[in-house]
């Protein structure tokens, strides 16, 4: 985690976080995987707010999902480049400017 995020969070062992599993699209569908990706963001962050986490996670494939992902906010782990976050904040922002 960057450090500048890391002093900003509780001296925990663990944060809570939501693992969204690996998206795939068909090339020629380049909008498909942002619609893919926007559904279940929508889905962690829910209305209910019944999944409190503090950050979305991703597995990158590849260096261009890891770009993807970049692209749309994430921000890869020093220790594990191909997992890549975004804090729930962030993406709540996203998701509002987006509508």
């Amino acid at each position: 985690m960057p450090k500048e995020i890391a002093r900003k969070l509780p001296r925990y062992d663990t944060i809570p976080a939501a693992l969204i599993g690996r998206l795939a699209r068909d090339r020629r569908g380049r909008s498909v995987g942002e619609l893919l990706l926007a559904d279940a963001i929508k889905r962690v962050l829910g209305a209910d707010r019944s999944m409190d986490v503090w950050a979305i996670l991703v597995d990158a494939k590849n260096e261009g999902a890891s770009d993807f992902y970049k692209r749309l906010g994430f921000v890869p782990f020093a220790s594990r480049p191909g997992r890549l976050f975004i804090p729930t904040a962030t993406a709540r922002t996203a998701v509002a400017a987006a509508r």
